[in-house]
């Protein structure tokens, strides 16, 4: 089946620019490493305990994690690789990938490549589909069922095209966008609902459609004049939670929605959420690395504020625990920023680039050789 359409860290200002072809697809690698960085902390907390203090990873470069229901699944430009709580290699499937990205949902996941055409989806057991895609790959999702969204871009005109797989990996749907640009698509958790992400030239625009297995058509539209909308995510069957770059939104699928939190004053640095929980790190507009951490919940209620004028180069959140990697220390924090100092005993922070967390009171911390487990110490 098909269906026609009928009509992610930049200021408005560059909108304009970016909507050329050429700068798009940089944007895209961008929103996208964006995205994967902040949703990958998807998973079941019944996880057994990390026995090590490390991990040995060796699919090549680029390196990117998920957890995933106790076990830790990594994508390198050599493919990817699963290994369990005690560092036991669980599975392996080698392939090539220029861009490795990797988003996971319930103990299941997906690696794929930006800009190529490689996808695979996974648990700790083996790998449950594996799809060479006809055009160059934008990005993927994967519900809490297993289904799971591949957003391609082609020539001809076509602006998009996003095809949906039940979780047998075959192929149920597609729609074929041919009004802006395509930058993610997710299916709702009861399988029926699809709502597609696209800049178009006014701003950016979530496009909805309901029970894809009898219409063809979209239900309805939201648009966001002259805003950028980065990422979005099903929090029921019909409401949606949409991160812009000045302020958090939901929206229902008639289109209507309902302002969470603004930070219009000031500049989006990244963000991370898990559940109904979301971290904000907001830059002042100002010269150097001066903002604010905020913690918050989906329906805007704010658990902590804190000031901050260090870099942020990576942060992740499980429970009700965050790990900030900055540029000269890491730190675990409460959902209401309350600081608890880790143990780096092994674990250079300089050559640290991405921190995952495990659990409440473990996370991992990653660079270009390694993978060490660090852990959250109760006395100051």
């Amino acid at each position: 089946m098909s269906g026609d359409d009928n009509p992610k860290k930049k200021n408005v200002k560059l909108l304009s620019i970016v909507i050329l072809s050429a700068a798009f697809i940089v944007l895209v690698i961008i929103v996208a490493t964006l995205i994967i960085g902040n949703i990958s902390g998807l998973f079941s907390q019944r996880a057994p305990a990390i026995t090590v203090n490390e991990f040995n990873f060796d699919i090549g470069r680029d390196r990117v994690f998920v957890h995933m229901d106790g076990s830790i699944a990594a994508a390198g430009t050599l493919g990817v690789q699963v290994l369990d709580a005690g560092g036991r290699e669980l599975l392996r499937d080698p392939f090539r990938m220029s861009q490795p990205a990797l988003v996971s949902n319930n103990g299941r996941s997906v690696a794929f490549d930006i800009g190529g055409t490689a996808v695979r989806v996974f648990d700790s057991a083996q790998v449950l589909a594996s799809v060479e895609a006809e055009g160059s790959v934008i990005s993927a999702s994967i519900n809490q069922n297993g289904w799971f969204c591949i957003v391609t871009q082609e020539g001809g005109g076509i602006r998009g095209i996003v095809t949906v797989y039940n979780n047998t990996g075959a192929k149920v749907w597609e729609v074929r966008m041919r009004s802006g640009f395509v930058l993610s698509a997710i299916l709702s958790p009861n399988n029926k609902n699809l709502a597609i992400l696209n800049m178009i030239d006014s701003g950016s625009r979530i496009t909805f459609y309901h029970d894809i297995d009898t219409e063809d058509e979209p239900y309805d539209h939201f648009n966001l004049p002259g805003g950028l909308i980065i990422d979005i995510k099903y929090l029921s069957n019909d409401d949606i939670l949409a991160i812009s770059t000045d302020y958090i939104f939901l929206v229902d699928s008639s289109g209507e929605s309902k302002s969470i939190y603004p930070y219009t004053d000031n500049r989006l640095g990244s963000y991370t959420q898990h559940d109904d929980f979301i971290v904000l790190h907001l830059y002042d507009y100002g010269i150097g690395f001066r903002g604010r951490l905020v913690t918050l919940l989906t329906d805007g209620t704010v658990l902590g504020e804190m000031a901050i004028e260090r870099e942020i180069i990576s942060m992740s959140a499980v429970g009700k625990s965050i790990i900030i990697l900055k540029n000269d220390s890491i730190a675990f924090y409460s959902n209401e920023l309350e600081d608890f100092p880790a143990s780096l005993d092994n674990l250079s922070v300089a050559g640290a680039n991405q921190v995952l967390m495990l659990n409440e009171d473990t996370a991992l911390a990653t660079s270009d050789n390694s993978a060490v487990v660090i852990r959250r110490q109760e006395e100051r």
